[in-house]
Protein backbone atom coordinates (compact mmCIF):
# COMPACT_ATOMS: atom_id res chain seq x y z
CA UNK A 1 0.00 0.00 0.00
CA UNK A 2 1.30 3.46 -0.95
CA UNK A 3 0.41 6.95 0.27
CA UNK A 4 1.42 9.77 -2.07
CA UNK A 5 1.30 13.45 -1.20
CA UNK A 6 2.73 15.57 -4.02
CA UNK A 7 6.50 14.82 -4.06
CA UNK A 8 6.33 12.57 -0.99
CA UNK A 9 5.71 8.82 -0.99
CA UNK A 10 5.29 6.40 1.89
CA UNK A 11 5.21 2.65 1.25
CA UNK A 12 3.49 0.41 3.80
CA UNK A 13 4.18 -1.75 5.72
CA UNK A 14 6.80 0.41 7.40
CA UNK A 15 7.39 1.98 10.81
CA UNK A 16 4.36 3.88 12.09
CA UNK A 17 4.29 7.47 10.85
CA UNK A 18 4.13 10.08 13.61
CA UNK A 19 2.29 13.31 12.79
CA UNK A 20 3.12 16.22 15.09
CA UNK A 21 0.45 18.84 15.86
CA UNK A 22 1.17 22.56 15.45
CA UNK A 23 -1.84 24.64 16.54
CA UNK A 24 -1.54 28.28 15.43
CA UNK A 25 -4.71 29.20 17.32
CA UNK A 26 -5.73 31.07 20.48
CA UNK A 27 -8.39 28.53 21.51
CA UNK A 28 -7.38 24.95 20.73
CA UNK A 29 -8.38 22.63 23.57
CA UNK A 30 -4.85 21.62 24.52
CA UNK A 31 -2.33 24.30 23.60
CA UNK A 32 -4.39 27.23 22.37
CA UNK A 33 -2.38 30.44 22.35
CA UNK A 34 1.01 28.87 23.01
CA UNK A 35 2.10 28.99 19.38
CA UNK A 36 -0.10 31.76 17.97
CA UNK A 37 3.00 33.83 17.21
CA UNK A 38 4.42 32.52 13.90
CA UNK A 39 8.02 32.44 15.11
CA UNK A 40 7.06 30.37 18.16
CA UNK A 41 5.01 28.05 15.96
CA UNK A 42 7.97 27.54 13.63
CA UNK A 43 10.31 26.84 16.54
CA UNK A 44 7.82 24.34 17.97
CA UNK A 45 7.46 22.64 14.60
CA UNK A 46 11.22 22.30 14.19
CA UNK A 47 11.44 20.83 17.70
CA UNK A 48 8.81 18.24 16.79
CA UNK A 49 10.81 17.28 13.70
CA UNK A 50 13.91 16.85 15.88
CA UNK A 51 11.84 14.59 18.17
CA UNK A 52 10.91 12.32 15.28
CA UNK A 53 7.80 13.73 13.59
CA UNK A 54 7.59 12.62 9.95
CA UNK A 55 4.60 14.83 9.14
CA UNK A 56 3.57 18.18 10.65
CA UNK A 57 -0.12 19.09 10.87
CA UNK A 58 -0.61 22.86 10.99
CA UNK A 59 -3.98 24.31 11.96
CA UNK A 60 -5.25 27.88 12.19
CA UNK A 61 -8.82 27.19 13.31
CA UNK A 62 -9.73 25.22 16.42
CA UNK A 63 -12.03 22.23 15.91
CA UNK A 64 -12.58 21.62 19.63
CA UNK A 65 -16.21 21.13 20.70
CA UNK A 66 -18.04 24.45 20.65
CA UNK A 67 -15.25 26.27 18.82
CA UNK A 68 -16.16 29.54 17.12
CA UNK A 69 -15.42 29.50 13.38
CA UNK A 70 -12.89 32.01 12.06
CA UNK A 71 -12.84 33.77 8.71
CA UNK A 72 -10.77 32.51 5.82
CA UNK A 73 -8.73 35.72 5.98
CA UNK A 74 -7.87 35.18 9.65
CA UNK A 75 -7.06 31.51 9.17
CA UNK A 76 -4.68 32.38 6.32
CA UNK A 77 -3.08 35.13 8.40
CA UNK A 78 -2.26 32.56 11.06
CA UNK A 79 -0.98 29.65 8.99
CA UNK A 80 0.69 31.05 5.87
CA UNK A 81 3.74 32.58 7.61
CA UNK A 82 4.35 29.25 9.35
CA UNK A 83 4.08 27.15 6.19
CA UNK A 84 6.18 29.59 4.16
CA UNK A 85 8.91 29.52 6.82
CA UNK A 86 8.92 25.73 7.24
CA UNK A 87 8.56 24.52 3.64
CA UNK A 88 12.12 25.39 2.54
CA UNK A 89 13.67 24.26 5.84
CA UNK A 90 12.37 20.73 6.38
CA UNK A 91 12.24 17.58 4.28
CA UNK A 92 8.99 16.11 5.56
CA UNK A 93 5.41 16.80 4.43
CA UNK A 94 3.41 19.67 5.85
CA UNK A 95 -0.29 19.05 6.37
CA UNK A 96 -2.86 21.84 6.57
CA UNK A 97 -5.68 21.13 9.02
CA UNK A 98 -8.58 23.04 7.44
CA UNK A 99 -12.15 22.71 6.23
CA UNK A 100 -11.94 25.67 3.83
CA UNK A 101 -11.09 25.12 0.14
CA UNK A 102 -9.49 28.58 -0.11
CA UNK A 103 -7.19 27.87 2.82
CA UNK A 104 -6.33 24.45 1.39
CA UNK A 105 -5.38 25.97 -1.96
CA UNK A 106 -3.28 28.74 -0.40
CA UNK A 107 -1.49 26.32 1.92
CA UNK A 108 -0.69 23.90 -0.90
CA UNK A 109 0.58 26.80 -3.01
CA UNK A 110 2.80 27.86 -0.10
CA UNK A 111 4.37 24.40 0.21
CA UNK A 112 2.01 22.08 2.09
CA UNK A 113 1.51 18.57 0.69
CA UNK A 114 -1.48 17.18 2.62
CA UNK A 115 -4.95 18.49 3.50
CA UNK A 116 -6.39 17.19 6.78
CA UNK A 117 -10.10 17.90 6.37
CA UNK A 118 -12.30 17.58 9.45
CA UNK A 119 -15.35 18.22 7.26
CA UNK A 120 -14.31 15.47 4.80
CA UNK A 121 -15.65 17.39 1.82
CA UNK A 122 -19.12 17.91 3.32
CA UNK A 123 -18.90 21.58 2.30
CA UNK A 124 -18.95 20.71 -1.39
CA UNK A 125 -16.75 19.31 -4.11
CA UNK A 126 -14.31 22.20 -4.43
CA UNK A 127 -11.81 20.86 -1.92
CA UNK A 128 -11.77 17.50 -3.74
CA UNK A 129 -10.98 19.26 -7.01
CA UNK A 130 -8.12 21.11 -5.30
CA UNK A 131 -6.69 17.84 -3.98
CA UNK A 132 -6.85 16.40 -7.50
CA UNK A 133 -5.25 19.50 -9.06
CA UNK A 134 -2.28 19.54 -6.66
CA UNK A 135 -2.03 15.74 -6.36
CA UNK A 136 -1.96 16.33 -2.63
CA UNK A 137 -2.52 13.84 0.13
CA UNK A 138 -5.98 13.96 1.70
CA UNK A 139 -7.02 12.85 5.18
CA UNK A 140 -10.71 11.96 5.23
CA UNK A 141 -12.00 12.31 8.79
CA UNK A 142 -15.40 11.10 9.92
CA UNK A 143 -17.46 13.66 11.78
CA UNK A 144 -21.23 13.92 11.75
CA UNK A 145 -21.44 17.70 12.05
CA UNK A 146 -19.61 21.00 12.49
CA UNK A 147 -17.47 21.75 15.59
CA UNK A 148 -20.18 24.06 16.94
CA UNK A 149 -22.76 21.25 17.21
CA UNK A 150 -20.81 18.00 16.94
CA UNK A 151 -21.07 17.18 20.65
CA UNK A 152 -24.83 17.00 20.66
CA UNK A 153 -26.08 13.51 21.64
CA UNK A 154 -24.92 11.14 18.87
CA UNK A 155 -27.34 8.87 17.06
CA UNK A 156 -24.97 6.13 15.88
CA UNK A 157 -26.30 2.60 16.15
CA UNK A 158 -23.06 0.81 15.24
CA UNK A 159 -20.34 3.41 15.11
CA UNK A 160 -17.65 1.18 13.60
CA UNK A 161 -19.91 0.01 10.80
CA UNK A 162 -21.11 3.57 10.15
CA UNK A 163 -17.57 4.94 9.88
CA UNK A 164 -16.46 2.14 7.54
CA UNK A 165 -19.47 2.88 5.30
CA UNK A 166 -18.66 6.59 5.39
CA UNK A 167 -15.14 5.93 4.12
CA UNK A 168 -16.51 3.92 1.21
CA UNK A 169 -18.88 6.75 0.27
CA UNK A 170 -16.14 9.36 0.46
CA UNK A 171 -13.77 7.25 -1.61
CA UNK A 172 -16.37 7.20 -4.38
CA UNK A 173 -16.79 10.99 -4.26
CA UNK A 174 -13.03 11.53 -4.31
CA UNK A 175 -12.42 9.17 -7.20
CA UNK A 176 -15.18 10.92 -9.17
CA UNK A 177 -13.39 14.24 -8.58
CA UNK A 178 -10.10 12.84 -9.91
CA UNK A 179 -8.41 11.95 -6.61
CA UNK A 180 -6.51 8.65 -6.78
CA UNK A 181 -6.79 6.04 -4.04
CA UNK A 182 -3.11 6.42 -3.17
CA UNK A 183 -3.68 10.06 -2.15
CA UNK A 184 -6.15 9.11 0.59
CA UNK A 185 -5.82 8.38 4.33
CA UNK A 186 -8.74 7.54 6.64
CA UNK A 187 -9.36 8.92 10.16
CA UNK A 188 -12.32 7.73 12.26
CA UNK A 189 -12.61 11.08 14.06
CA UNK A 190 -12.11 10.04 17.67
CA UNK A 191 -13.88 12.63 19.82
CA UNK A 192 -15.88 14.16 16.99
CA UNK A 193 -19.59 13.56 17.47
CA UNK A 194 -19.09 10.38 19.50
CA UNK A 195 -19.89 9.48 23.07
CA UNK A 196 -17.21 8.11 25.39
CA UNK A 197 -18.52 4.61 24.79
CA UNK A 198 -18.42 5.07 21.02
CA UNK A 199 -14.84 6.35 21.16
CA UNK A 200 -13.94 3.19 23.05
CA UNK A 201 -15.79 1.10 20.47
CA UNK A 202 -13.75 2.74 17.70
CA UNK A 203 -10.54 1.91 19.54
CA UNK A 204 -11.70 -1.66 20.12
CA UNK A 205 -12.60 -1.93 16.44
CA UNK A 206 -9.39 -0.56 14.94
CA UNK A 207 -8.77 -3.76 12.97
CA UNK A 208 -11.96 -3.06 11.02
CA UNK A 209 -10.25 0.07 9.73
CA UNK A 210 -6.76 -1.33 9.21
CA UNK A 211 -8.23 -4.06 7.01
CA UNK A 212 -9.38 -1.37 4.57
CA UNK A 213 -7.17 -0.74 1.51
CA UNK A 214 -5.99 2.71 2.65
CA UNK A 215 -3.70 3.85 5.49
CA UNK A 216 -5.45 4.71 8.73
CA UNK A 217 -4.62 7.62 11.05
CA UNK A 218 -5.49 7.67 14.75
CA UNK A 219 -5.89 11.02 16.50
CA UNK A 220 -6.63 10.37 20.18
CA UNK A 221 -3.98 12.61 21.73
CA UNK A 222 -5.26 14.36 24.88
CA UNK A 223 -8.89 14.00 23.76
CA UNK A 224 -11.74 14.80 26.14
CA UNK A 225 -12.99 11.21 26.39
CA UNK A 226 -9.75 10.43 28.24
CA UNK A 227 -10.58 13.13 30.76
CA UNK A 228 -14.11 11.85 31.17
CA UNK A 229 -12.82 8.35 31.87
CA UNK A 230 -9.95 9.31 34.17
CA UNK A 231 -10.70 12.78 35.46
CA UNK A 232 -7.33 13.93 34.11
CA UNK A 233 -6.84 17.52 33.05
CA UNK A 234 -6.03 18.07 29.36
CA UNK A 235 -2.31 18.40 30.05
CA UNK A 236 -2.27 15.26 32.22
CA UNK A 237 -3.52 12.84 29.56
CA UNK A 238 -0.22 11.67 28.13
CA UNK A 239 -0.27 8.16 29.70
CA UNK A 240 -3.70 7.36 28.25
CA UNK A 241 -2.76 8.93 24.92
CA UNK A 242 0.25 6.61 24.77
CA UNK A 243 -1.99 3.66 25.63
CA UNK A 244 -4.15 4.54 22.63
CA UNK A 245 -1.06 4.81 20.43
CA UNK A 246 0.30 1.40 21.42
CA UNK A 247 -3.12 -0.23 21.01
CA UNK A 248 -3.22 1.33 17.56
CA UNK A 249 0.17 -0.08 16.61
CA UNK A 250 -0.91 -3.55 17.73
CA UNK A 251 -3.98 -3.22 15.48
CA UNK A 252 -1.88 -2.22 12.46
CA UNK A 253 -2.60 1.53 12.39
CA UNK A 254 -0.17 3.25 10.04
CA UNK A 255 -0.22 6.86 11.34
CA UNK A 256 -0.54 8.48 14.77
CA UNK A 257 -1.37 12.19 15.24
CA UNK A 258 -0.03 13.55 18.52
CA UNK A 259 0.87 16.62 20.55
CA UNK A 260 3.66 14.69 22.31
CA UNK A 261 6.01 13.49 19.60
CA UNK A 262 9.08 12.35 21.57
CA UNK A 263 7.04 10.29 24.03
CA UNK A 264 4.86 8.81 21.31
CA UNK A 265 7.85 7.85 19.16
CA UNK A 266 9.41 6.03 22.11
CA UNK A 267 6.20 4.16 22.99
CA UNK A 268 5.39 3.26 19.40
CA UNK A 269 8.88 2.03 18.55
CA UNK A 270 8.91 -0.22 21.62
CA UNK A 271 5.51 -1.63 20.68
CA UNK A 272 6.77 -2.29 17.15
CA UNK A 273 9.88 -4.03 18.47
CA UNK A 274 7.79 -6.33 20.67
CA UNK A 275 5.35 -7.11 17.85
CA UNK A 276 8.26 -7.89 15.53
CA UNK A 277 9.25 -10.74 17.86
CA UNK A 278 5.93 -12.45 17.18
CA UNK A 279 6.97 -12.85 13.56
CA UNK A 280 10.40 -14.41 14.25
Amino acid sequence: MIFRARQFEFVFPRATLIMGIVNVTPDSFSDGGRFLDPSRAVDHALALVAEGAEILDIGGESTRPGATPVSETEELRRILPVIEALAPRIKIPLSIDTMKPGVARAALTAGASIVNDVAAGRRGNEIRRIISEFKAGYIVMHTPDSPTTMQQPPAHTNVVREVVAFFGEQLGHLNAAGVADDQIVYDAGIGFGKSVEQNLQLLAGLRSFTRLPRPFLLGASRKSFIGKLSGADVNERLPASLACATLAVAAGVQMIRTHDVAETVQAVRLAEAVLAQKDT
